[in-house]
């Protein structure tokens, strides 16, 4: 289990690193200032071990009452040599983050964004019905936020960190190989700690961005559902959701964050104790004489131990870092890697004539509850087509799966003779024009918003249209007119009035087969006369399905489909129906029987 945990792990890592090839010029030029720094930083101990000894030199022989001469040339040179190289190590430093801030952020996050939202377009119906809206935000934002922040890290990690560490080492080891060994002594235990410590981290932070995830959802469903919250007094039962989502959310925060603690606190201990050992060591060193210790290599073995600690602590970071990031990068990946919706190029559009045959259709959202079995429908161009029946029976799922939201399980639907399967999505979806009992408006102007379908529509088409849709003086009513901006929420303009410009936007499009689910259910009474008899003309010589579920508004179709538990249990007209005294009938009648 741990092996193949291990092997996930990699390839995620692995994964990373190959979506940085198009930044790699860019990380090797940061990679090179990077080292330039890290050089510069190595190289003052040093200075400040020359201008130690040449200090002591000069006031020892003080002591003794001899005199001594200091070389101020040499001395003033070995100043301005150290304060160059703090300077150009800085400044190396600042240019490497700004390279990795504008490099990162404008290409590996903003890249991977991209393919996110382009896989979206690309992914069955099925798997957005299936995720909350909050999930696939959280992937987008906090979740490559943190791979770009790992990314940024990289370089301070493995230059920084890992050459620096190496640096040390080799040159400790250059002035005096025993006081080296009391440096380095603790390195290797220091580091298997933190690798051991920081990889128990790793459940606790993919816990972290699961709850994330579900955070972002509950908060989405809330503010969309605002009325209805409200409505239903459920304001307490939500805020419970949340705390307890932000609770356990918490917990493995704080869990992942303890463990990720220590590795610092490890790191400094074994630091201090190499601090401590050097000053014991290198005082009795210098005062006996032995191995040729100078206070000047004191004084540098002193600064490179200090050093030690902004590596190994940089690499302790990284290990816990790169848990944080595993759990991110894994969700986003296996987004990306979500199987995407097949694309035939077979056959062109279908010719727009409007004739639509069902041929022994089967489907299930779930393949242990079949939902349609066996349907067969024959609908010629031009004709009206009702779908009645109940709840849950089907009526909805017939026009996605005629749209290719979802693909049939079995059987085959054929536009104009042509298997809709063996046919672009594009090309199909470009003879139908949808009217849904859902509305959605963007955020835009209502001009945008009804020229959506055709947006090389001309002025009068558009307002034609909205005439159709008996909605245009109610838009000339409005300070801005059609140029009035519709808010993000939508709430400046009634129910209504976003059936309606839904509606214009079915006229403008103007396609052979329509389909309207429910299409005037949020409109009163006179408006929705008004609808159904421009509607009536709209479908005139058009291929038109009708949901319905008050039946008074289907009584003219040419033929109305009966469907209950994905089967048609009764086809005709309505006057035929009603004469068969069957599921229709009852249906009809009970309606009727509510309305007096």
């Amino acid at each position: 289990m741990k092996q193949q945990k291990k092997a996930a792990s990699g390839k995620v890592i692995f994964r990373i690193l190959k979506d940085t090839r198009p930044i790699a010029g860019w990380l090797a030029l940061g990679a090179f200032i990077s080292l330039v720094s890290v050089a510069l930083s190595l190289v003052t101990p040093e200075i400040l071990r020359a201008l130690s000894d040449r200090l002591y030199n000069y006031w020892e022989p003080a002591h003794l009452h001899q005199e001594a001469v200091l070389d101020n040339t040499a001395f003033g040179l070995e100043c301005l040599l150290l304060a160059a190289a703090y300077a150009g190590s800085s400044l190396a430093a600042i240019g490497e983050m700004l390279i990795m801030n504008n490099v990162v952020s404008k290409h590996f996050t903003c890249a991977i964004r991209i393919r996110m939202s382009d896989k979206i377009r690309r992914l069955p119906v099925r798997y957005v019905d299936q995720t909350p809206n909050g999930e696939i935000i959280s992937h987008m934002t906090d979740d490559v936020s943190m791979m770009g922040t790992t990314v940024h890290s990289f370089l301070e990690t493995v230059i920084s960190g890992v050459l620096k560490l190496l640096g040390i080492i080799v040159l400790v080891f250059l002035l005096n190989p025993i006081l080296a060994c009391a440096v380095i002594v603790f390195v290797p235990l220091s580091l298997i700690l933190s690798a051991k410590i920081a990889g128990k981290s790793e459940k606790y932070y993919a816990t972290v961005r699961k709850k994330n995830g579900e955070l972002y959802a509950l908060t989405e469903e809330t503010f969309t559902g605002f009325d209805t919250v409200k409505a239903f007094h459920l304001e307490s039962r939500q805020r419970e959701r949340q705390a307890a989502l932000c609770g356990d959310m918490r917990d493995a925060a704080r869990k992942g964050t303890f463990l990720s603690s220590i590795v610092q606190p490890i790191v400094a201990l074994t630091n201090n104790i190499a601090y401590i050992a050097i000053c014991i060591l290198g005082g009795v060193f210098v005062a006996n004489g032995w191995f040729g210790m100078s206070i000047g290599t004191i004084v540098a073995f002193v600064l490179y131990a200090r050093m030690f600690a902004g590596p190994l602590e940089s690499i302790a970071q990284g290990f816990s870092m790169l848990q944080n990031t595993i759990a991110s990068a894994d969700r986003v990946y296996k987004m990306l890697d979500e199987e995407e919706m097949t694309e035939a190029t077979e056959e062109t559009a279908p010719k727009g004539e409007g004739n639509v045959q069902f041929e022994d259709v089967a489907f299930s959202y779930d393949p242990k509850q079949p939902l349609i079995k066996d349907l067969t429908i024959n609908v010629h161009a031009g004709e009206k087509v009702a779908i009645v029946g109940p709840t849950g029976g089907g009526k909805t799922t017939i026009v996605n799966l005629l749209m290719r939201f979802y693909d049939v399980d079995g059987g085959r639907i054929l536009v104009d003779g042509k298997d809709i399967m063996k046919m672009p999505r594009n090309a199909l979806r470009s003879v139908f024009s949808m009217v849904l009992q859902d509305t959605w408006l963007f955020s835009g102007t209502i001009y945008d918003n009804i020229a959506y379908g055709r947006p090389d529509a001309t002025e009068d088409e558009v307002h034609e249209a909205a005439k159709r849709a008996h909605i245009d003086r109610f838009i000339r009513s409005l300070p801005k007119g059609y140029d009035t901006v519709i808010n993000e929420e939508t709430t400046n303009i009634s129910g209504g009035q976003k059936q309606l410009l839904t509606i214009a936007r079915a006229y403008l499009a103007n396609r052979p087969i329509l389909i309207l689910d429910e299409a005037t259910s949020n409109v009163d009474t006179r408006t929705e006369i008004l609808i159904q008899r421009t509607m009536d003309d709209l479908m005139r010589d058009r291929t038109s399905f009708v949901i319905a579920h008050r039946l008074s508004t289907i009584v003219d179709a040419d033929t109305i489909l009966v469907v209950n538990n994905g089967s048609i249990v009764e086809q005709g007209t309505h006057k035929d129906l009603l004469a068969k005294n069957g599921f229709y009938a009852e249906i009809y009648n009970s309606q009727y029987e509510l309305l007096n």
